[in-house]
C-alpha cells in the first residue's frame, strides 16, 4: 500500500503566513519574507486557521457615498472588517458591495476590488474599485503615495503643536498581532500631524499619511509616547480615572478616516470626500471637552 505523502506547501502560502506574522525564526517573528536562514536555524510556524475561499455577496448595510461605473466610495464605520480572512468568514465590508455590485475586480477571491484598508474599529471613508482598470490606476497611486489621506484621532498626553513621524516600519519582534516603529529592518513609515484642539490630558490631532502601513498613525503615536484613547493593542489605560471612563465608552481606537483623496482612474478629475466623525467619537471629545472645561 502507497504511503500518503502531503503536497508542499506552495511558496505563495507561506509567504502570506510571513507577512501576517506566522512564523518565527529562532524564536523571533519573522518581519519579511526574504530574510536570509542560518544553518541550524529554528524555523516555527503557526499555519492560521483555514479563511474562506470565496467572498460572497451579502444583503448588509452599505453606505455610499459616490458610484460611477469604475470606483464606489463608501463610508465605513467601526466594528466592520474590510474583507473575508481567517476568523471572519462573511459580514464583512466586501460581502456588503459584492451584494450591490455582484462583480469587483482581483485576483484574490477574498478581496475584490480592494486596494486600501481601515482597521475593523477604525471609522472613514474608503474606495472600492469595480473596474480591472481603476484597480490598477487606483493600487498604482496607493502604492507611490499619489492619494490624500486625513485622519482625525484623539491622543492620550500632550504631542507638540505639530511634527513629523520618520520611521521604520515592521512587525513587532515578539507579538505578531503588533508592529513598531523600533525595528532595524522594515519599510519607510511617515507621517505628518498638528494639534487641532488641546483638552485635559488629551489632544484632538489630524494626521496626514505620507505612506500608508499597517496600523501607521496608531503605530506612530504609540512609540512616541502619545497612545490613541481607547487603543487595545497599543495603548494602556490611562492613570486618570476620567480618561479611562471615556476610553471605555468609546470601546475602541479613537480614530477616523475623515478625508480621501484622489485622482480619477479613468478621467484623472480629481475627487475628494471628507466625512464627520461618528456619533461614538464625538461622544468622547464633548466628555474630554467637559472635563477641561472647553466651550
Amino acid at each position: 500500500m502507497a504511503a500518503h505523502v502531503e503536497p508542499p506547501t506552495p511558496r505563495a502560502r507561506i509567504k502570506r503566513w510571513i507577512e501576517d506574522g506566522h512564523v518565527d525564526l529562532d524564536g523571533v517573528v519573522a518581519d519579511r519574507p526574504g530574510l536570509r536562514v542560518r544553518a541550524g536555524a529554528r524555523v516555527t510556524a503557526r499555519p492560521p486557521a483555514p479563511a474562506p475561499t470565496t467572498a460572497l455577496p451579502e444583503p448588509l448595510p452599505l453606505d455610499v457615498l459616490y458610484e460611477d461605473p469604475d470606483v464606489v466610495v463608501v463610508y465605513k464605520p467601526a466594528g466592520l472588517v474590510v474583507h473575508p480572512s481567517a476568523g471572519h468568514a462573511g459580514g464583512t465590508l466586501v460581502n456588503a458591495v459584492l451584494h450591490r455590485y455582484p462583480w469587483l475586480p482581483g485576483q484574490d477571491p477574498l478581496r475584490p476590488g480592494i486596494v486600501h484598508r481601515l482597521d475593523k474599529d477604525t471609522s472613514g471613508v474608503m474606495v472600492v474599485t469595480r473596474t480591472e482598470l481603476a484597480r490598477d490606476e487606483l493600487g498604482r497611486r496607493f502604492a507611490a503615495h499619489d492619494v490624500e489621506r486625513l485622519y482625525w484621532a484623539i491622543v492620550v498626553g500632550n504631542p507638540p503643536d505639530s511634527g513629523t513621524f520618520e520611521t521604520l516600519h515592521g512587525r513587532h519582534p515578539t507579538d505578531r498581532k503588533r508592529f513598531s516603529s523600533r525595528v532595524s529592518r522594515g519599510r519607510r513609515a511617515v507621517t505628518h500631524f498638528r494639534v487641532i484642539e488641546r483638552l485635559d490630558g488629551t489632544a484632538l490631532v489630524e494626521a496626514r499619511l505620507e505612506t500608508g502601513r499597517t496600523h501607521q498613525v496608531r503605530v506612530h503615536f504609540a512609540d512616541h509616547g502619545w497612545p490613541l484613547l481607547g487603543d487595545p493593542l497599543y495603548g494602556r489605560p490611562p492613570r486618570e480615572e476620567r480618561l479611562r471612563r471615556v476610553g471605555v465608552a468609546l470601546g475602541r481606537q479613537a480614530l477616523h478616516a475623515r478625508v480621501l483623496g484622489f485622482a480619477h482612474p479613468r478621467t484623472g478629475e480629481r475627487l475628494r470626500f471628507e466625512t464627520a466623525p461618528p456619533p461614538d467619537f464625538m461622544a468622547a471629545l464633548a466628555a474630554l471637552r467637559g472635563a477641561s472645561g472647553a466651550p
